[in-house]
């Protein structure tokens, strides 16, 4: 028995140490690990064209007054994030049902149908139910910065699909912030930004990993435990 005893315990000691170790192994993404938000390089230069002898040459030309927003594949683009959301959701539900019948004991040639002075066929049925749920929910997130980001392709109605990535290292781990979405020219300033909310088909993502990010989530044991366990 004190044999037995021991399994146990150890294993026991060991599926522990086994989750705590578990909480660590996912190490989350990495800088470069999604094409979608990597940085778009600007198309390569044209070949110089041939010197025809004339004094104006295109190739040594230089623009004076142009437009420094971005608007070519490989421009550079801040996107001035400001994202505020409030949700809430409230129900409250009730029923309730009664319901009674109440048969009388029929006679059978004149009669009453009895045994023993207690009558066989009367019936009589009672019943109540009831339900009533509520339920409230809430949920706010804001987040607040800047990041640059590359236009990766210019649509045919000539917006802009732009993306990119920022991560910043910590004392014990790393965060990142990913954006991603088309704007329109328009909405571009002169200081060349944009408002997150004027991006159309935004995807904005917030996380890291480290430490205190493998800290704040459970292990996959862990996980499958909590799920499955007991059923």
């Amino acid at each position: 028995m004190n044999a037995v005893r021991i399994i146990r315990e150890m294993a026991v000691v060991g599926m522990l140490a086994l989750m705590n170790g578990c909480a660590s192994m996912s190490p989350g993404p990495a800088p470069g690990d999604n094409q979608q938000f990597a940085a778009t390089m600007p198309e390569p230069p044209r070949p110089p064209e041939r010197n025809n002898g004339a004094i104006y040459q295109v190739s040594n030309s230089m623009r004076l007054f142009s437009d420094q927003r971005a608007h070519r594949v490989g421009d550079i683009l801040t996107v001035v994030l400001n994202e505020s959301t409030t949700a809430k959701k409230s129900a409250d539900t009730t029923t309730a049902r009664d319901t009674s019948m109440d048969v009388s004991n029929p006679s059978l040639l004149g009669g009453d149908v009895v045994y023993n002075g207690k009558p066989l066929l009367g019936v009589g049925i009672n019943s109540k139910n009831s339900f009533k749920g509520q339920g409230d929910s809430s949920q706010s997130n804001q987040m607040q910065g800047v990041i640059a980001v590359t236009v990766a392709q210019v649509l045919s109605n000539g917006n802009l699909v732009v993306q990119g990535e920022k991560w910043v290292a910590l004392n014990q781990g790393r965060e990142y912030i990913r954006v991603r979405g088309i704007v329109r020219p328009a909405d571009i300033t002169p200081r060349d930004t944009v408002l997150s909310t004027q991006v159309a088909n935004a995807e904005i993502s917030y996380g890291g990993r480290g430490v205190v990010n493998d800290a704040n989530r459970p292990g996959w044991l862990t996980q499958f435990i909590q799920a499955w366990w007991p059923l």
